[in-house]
């Protein structure tokens, strides 16, 4: 399994390969993870270039290079050359990142068989965002190096049916991400999370958990605010989540805008106790996305059993028709009516979260998804028809 890297930085995509890595190992399977050090703009404080041994797989880290948006890691590149002969599959996660290239070079070699997981990356919305230097490299590298993946891994069937128009040749097969059943059947006491932001006790706190970047729909979500105010004036916004391209004084200035900011707490990354006493001390969750692979966030949020406002570039719908979250359109005005709904019918809501919460513990945990990654696998090295496609 390779990823670019795993800082906490880079939000969900770095936190869900490495879940699929442990739970994929917990099956019995001997996997290998291997990634750089990168971590915005401190790298990783870890053992370069040597085997770490982890409960149910081994990761190593490779040290590397950052120029603006791009990194490269020698390092990596000359040890995939060197050892990925001896792998009989490999799995390349995330697309447009330079370390990902010598993966697909070194397994073409070898001869080796490649799973690629474009994580979202190659959504609509995703290849319109500089839209003339991802179409270079796209034709150039990455469509090339898809062609002869032996499967295409999409989180979702909206995500499978938007690599259709790129008249791909490869297999798509559709799996989800999960998460841990046991790490939310009991939340820790809200009041760990209030004692670290005093003064929110009262409040009908709102929580959106993810990085602070353009296709997350904070834009949208600022207006969208300055309305439930209108209804709710005890509403409050509580954003949390890292800002690794200096996006937020644009945030920010949303929602002075509108003049709501007042209504808004930035907390930065929270992890472990904290973003779950967060989940406890919340009303409301929402993503008001422009476009996700499938966001662990939100998986998150539905198995703390919080009513969720999730737009369709979330891409979710199963979670509509079980009637355990609102999907909503890309819109402020469909955002803050879902709000209102919630906040002003609490009974209602909660059920909701009742039935989302149930809805991911019965087919969204990670060891059922490991599984059904293994079969992808196992179709591959036996040259078999790929399983889960559309």
């Amino acid at each position: 399994m390779t990823l670019p890297s795993i800082g906490v930085v880079y939000g969900g995509p770095s936190q869900s390969v490495l879940q699929l890595v442990k739970a994929i190992g917990a099956q019995g399977i001997s996997i290998d993870f291997v990634t750089t050090n990168s971590n915005g703009d401190r790298p990783l404080d870890v053992p370069l270039q040597v085997w770490i041994e982890e409960e149910s797989y081994r990761i190593q880290y490779f040290p590397c290079r950052i120029w603006g948006d791009y990194k490269w890691s020698q390092a990596i590149c000359q040890w995939l050359f060197q050892s990925i002969h001896d792998y009989n599959l490999a799995h390349v996660n995330a697309i447009f990142s330079l370390p990902n290239l010598p993966v697909y070079w070194a397994a073409q070699h070898h001869q080796v068989p490649y799973v690629v997981t474009p994580r979202g990356m190659l959504e609509p919305w995703a290849l319109g965002y500089k839209q003339d230097k991802k179409r270079f490299y796209y034709h150039l590298l990455e469509k090339p190096a898809l062609q002869k993946a032996k499967a295409i891994h999409a989180l979702a069937h909206q995500e499978a049916n938007s690599l259709l128009p790129l008249q791909l040749t490869t297999p798509i097969a559709v799996i989800p991400n999960g998460t841990h059943r046991a790490e939310f059947e009991v939340l820790p006491d809200p009041i760990l999370f209030h004692q670290v932001f005093p003064g929110l006790e009262d409040k009908n706190i709102i929580l959106f958990l993810g990085r602070i970047d353009p296709k997350k729909g904070l834009d949208l979500l600022a207006p969208a605010l300055a309305k439930v105010l209108d209804h709710f004036p005890t509403a409050h916004l509580v954003i949390a989540g890292p800002d690794n391209i200096g996006f937020l004084p644009t945030v920010q200035s949303y929602f002075q805008k509108v003049q709501c900011y007042h209504a808004v707490t930035f907390t930065g990354m929270l992890t472990g106790d904290l973003k779950k006493a967060a989940l406890a001390a919340a009303q409301v969750y929402v993503a008001p996305s422009y476009s996700e692979g499938f966001s662990i966030s939100v998986l998150e949020g539905m198995a703390s059993g919080l009513p969720c406002i999730i737009t369709t570039g979330c891409n979710f719908p199963e979670a509509a028709t079980a009637q355990a979250t609102y999907v909503v359109d890309i819109n402020s005005e469909s955002i803050a009516h879902a709000l209102v709904q919630c906040l002003a019918n609490p009974q209602a809501a909660q059920e909701m979260g009742e039935r989302a919460r149930q809805l991911i513990f019965s087919d969204y945990t990670w060891d059922s998804i490991a599984k059904k990654m293994i079969r992808v696998y196992e179709a591959i090295l036996n040259d078999r028809p790929i399983p889960y496609t559309q």
